[in-house]
Parts: C-alpha cells; sequence; structure tokens
C-alpha cells in the first residue's frame, strides 16, 4: 500500500508516518519547498507520479513563508484542491480537522450534528475547509481531533505544554471547569488509519468521557513524576468533549491510570 502525507513533520503528521512504516506502508511526504500548493497542475503530476492509494491531509499554517492570505492558503484553499484531486484520481482522501471549529461560546459535549460556528481564525477556516471537501469530494473522511498527548515533551502536545508552563511560570494553572477533547497521540494514529477504510463521512476523534483539565494534568503529572507544580483555577470554562459511538479510543482512564 502507498501513502502520501501532509504535514509530515508535525505532531500527529511524523508518527503517523512511523506507524505506517512500521506496518509495511510505503509512504511519501509533501514538501511544499517542491510541490507549491497553488499550482494545481504541479500538484496533480506529483500526486499521480505518487500513485497512493490513500492521502492524509494533516498540514497546517504552521510555518509561515510570508505569502498573502497563507492561513486561508493552506487550510481552505489546499484542501479544497486535494479533495477534487483525490476524488479525480480515486484516491482515498483523509483530512484531519480540529475540535476548534466549535467557539469557546458553545456548548458541549459535541456530536456529529453539532453545528461548527467559530468565527474567525483557524477554527473558521478549518469549519469551512471541512465543508469544501464534502463539496469536492463525497467520499472524503473529515477526522476532527482533540489535543493530542504524548510522552515525547516535543511538538503541539499536552505535556509539551505543561512543560513550557512550568519553565516559564514556575508553576501550571488547570481549570476545573475546562473539559478538553483529548486523546494520546498513538491511539489517534491508529484511528486515523483505521478511518481511512470506514465510510465516508465526518468523524469524530476523543478520549475524554468526562474528566476536567486538571483531573488530567494531576494525572498526567503523577505519570512523569510529579515534576509539576499544578495549581487549580476556575479562568476557563469550556465542555469542548466530542462524542462519536462509532469511534472507539482507549479511555483516558485506561492510559492514565492516575486518574480518579
Amino acid at each position: 500500500m502507498r501513502a502520501l502525507v501532509t504535514g509530515a513533520n508535525g505532531t500527529v503528521g511524523s508518527r503517523l508516518c512511523e506507524d505506517l512504516r512500521r506496518h509495511g506502508v510505503e509512504v511519501s511526504c509533501w514538501d511544499r519547498d517542491s510541490i507549491p500548493v497553488d499550482d494545481y497542475w504541479a500538484m496533480e503530476r506529483f500526486v499521480r507520479s505518487v500513485a497512493p492509494d490513500v492521502l492524509f491531509h494533516l498540514a497546517t499554517a504552521s510555518r509561515p513563508t510570508g505569502r498573502a492570505n497563507e492561513s486561508w492558503l493552506i487550510n481552505y484553499e489546499w484542501t479544497s484542491e486535494l479533495a477534487w484531486l483525490t476524488r479525480q484520481l480515486g484516491v482515498r482522501f483523509v483530512f484531519s480537522s480540529t475540535a476548534m471549529v466549535f467557539s469557546d461560546h458553545a456548548r458541549g459535549p459535541f456530536t456529529v450534528d453539532s453545528e461548527p460556528e467559530a468565527p474567525e481564525g483557524y477554527g473558521y477556516e478549518k469549519r469551512r475547509a471541512e465543508a469544501r471537501a464534502f463539496e469536492q469530494n463525497p467520499e472524503a473522511r473529515v477526522v476532527r481531533l482533540g489535543w493530542q498527548i504524548d510522552d515525547r515533551p516535543s511538538g503541539n502536545n499536552m505535556v509539551a505544554s505543561l512543560e513550557a508552563q512550568m519553565r516559564e511560570r514556575g508553576r501550571v494553572e488547570a481549570s476545573t471547569r475546562w473539559f478538553p477533547a483529548c486523546s494520546f497521540l498513538d491511539d489517534t494514529v491508529r484511528a486515523l488509519q483505521a478511518l481511512a477504510w470506514a465510510e465516508p463521512g465526518l468523524y469524530l476523534l476523543d478520549a475524554n468521557e468526562r474528566w476536567n483539565y486538571h483531573e488530567i494534568v494531576l494525572a498526567l503529572n503523577e505519570r512523569h513524576g510529579g515534576r509539576w507544580q499544578v495549581e487549580p483555577t476556575e479562568s476557563f470554562v469550556f465542555d469542548q468533549r466530542m462524542m462519536d459511538d462509532r469511534v472507539v479510543l482507549p479511555s483516558l482512564k485506561a492510559r492514565l491510570p492516575g486518574l480518579r
């Protein structure tokens, strides 16, 4: 099997590539410096040359190059083009979206029937890209992800953020009234691969059944040797959890026995 991955250097993409290769999949990574994302014919030639069975589109505008409207180009326009290309070439298309398609004012937990309404920024661009992906390719699989948890303190994951807070402030503040959408990175990677062969549609990946951020941070602190000074707050009030009975991830409790 062949897979083409955008965002292969990112938190999810790098681990996905590792896991795919470990299972014998031939993986090609999209280098935006070589294959420009605003040149349709260059993109088509590249995808044809790779001839993937599945394209995992995980990229975001995390490495700005100074182009005008770059975030919109990467998050929306590129997604639109890839959805169309994969439809024309008969390639399975898996697009990773985000729980941030819902604003902090929305009321969770969310389901596939919840209407995303982020009015601006990254969440807005992603929700517009979701709709466009299905317009361009009705066979697309769109997968909303929460915050990733990984023991490696690097990249955009929860442990890396906790480490950064501790370095910068000497403490970690964790709201008892925020219920974040989150899952362990390895579980997310396995689920993305499985969903490439599921029925087309929208899927939600979240392992948080009922725990607030403070409880999760305490359990992570126990797992990592108690090296953070954790202080409870009520400064952020939001139930961001996502519920999807079709996607079974290991519960956070299975990964964090310290959860009460």
